[in-house]
């Protein structure tokens, strides 16, 4: 089984997007290329932060309790100490 990432990108107009991937580098470069719509609008995104898990299944529920949380601090706190403190 592929283990998973979820990541946090951030834009110069500190809009934050969070997802998730079995292939960071990948979808990284699907972000900085545009090809991904969720990421389009975003003013030159940047990964500020990045967690591994055993399992893609693991970390699209850890994104998924993240989106549905909708706190800018949080997130912001995450980001700050460097790690995800959610389990899935």
């Amino acid at each position: 089984m592929k283990s998973g990432f979820v990541y946090i990108l951030e834009d110069l107009d500190g809009k934050y997007y969070i997802g998730s991937t079995s292939n960071l580098g990948v979808r990284l470069r699907q972000h900085s290329s545009g090809t991904t719509q969720t990421t389009r609008r975003m003013n030159n995104p940047r990964m500020v932060l990045n967690q591994k898990y055993a399992t893609i299944y693991e970390a699209r529920s850890i994104e998924k309790k993240m989106k549905k949380m909708k706190r800018r601090d949080y997130v912001e706190k995450m980001i700050r100490e460097g790690f995800i403190r959610l389990s899935p």
